[in-house]
């Protein structure tokens, strides 16, 4: 009989709603700083961006427990600081999520601010609009749609991500149970029953996802079209 215990599905949505929070922050800003400025070094620093997307998800989970783990930079001084621990803790698999992440994000939001006339930006700029009220009134809805794009993905993204969770946050049932990590140990302990339940439920979250994703496109494109 398949254990009806939903732990991992709120689990997962908790992760992935807090890491695609920090992710659409972090997304935008530095992509939109990208896209303002050039400087000796960029093409290095935006590999850097995407690099998690070309790695092995465990070499960079692998990477995240040097940095968080006990005798790490980071770990050492959020626990002396903070009293903060993040290695088997959910507060490790959000922070794997928001990496693995990140590069969706950063992608989407560069192509939608690159893809905003800047004629418009500037238009505002002469009749005496600040940065911040410029990017809020101007560029920001222009670039919505991708914006948007970005953030869906991501959320999918963090759904599903097991690799540097796993590295990171570890398997302690009822904690950092997400339902990747569940259907992994589930097929471990050869409860296959309860495996297939999670799998059909990941999969219908991910095809929700793309396929509200993609209705939201077409429909957008096809207002785009009337509109011209």
């Amino acid at each position: 009989m398949i254990e009806t215990n939903l732990t991992p599905l709120m689990l997962s949505l908790k992760v992935a709603a807090l890491s695609t929070s920090f992710v659409f922050v972090l997304g935008m800003v530095f992509a939109r700083w990208m896209t303002q400025k050039d400087f000796w070094g960029k093409n290095v620093l935006e590999s850097f961006f995407l690099l998690p997307l070309v790695l092995p998800p465990t070499v960079v989970g692998f990477g995240l427990l040097l940095l968080f783990g006990k005798n790490g930079f980071l770990g050492q001084l959020l626990h002396e600081w903070f009293n903060i621990t993040v290695v088997f803790t959910l507060t490790g698999a959000v922070i794997a999520s928001i990496v693995v992440s990140f590069p969706l994000m950063y992608q989407s939001a560069v192509a939608a601010f690159t893809g905003v006339d800047r004629r418009l930006e500037n238009a505002a700029r002469t009749m005496g609009a600040s940065e911040w009220r410029l990017f809020w009134t101007v560029t920001f809805p222009l670039a919505w749609p991708g914006l948007l794009a970005g953030f869906v993905l991501s959320f999918a993204r963090g759904l599903g991500e097991f690799g540097a969770t796993l590295m990171l946050a570890g398997y302690i049932p009822g904690k950092t149970d997400t339902i990747p990590v569940a259907i992994y140990f589930a097929v471990e302990a050869g409860q296959m029953d309860k495996a297939l339940f999670w799998v059909i439920i990941i999969v219908s979250l991910g095809m929700g996802t793309t396929l509200w994703l993609n209705w939201w496109s077409r429909r957008n494109v096809r207002r785009y079209a009337n509109q011209k």
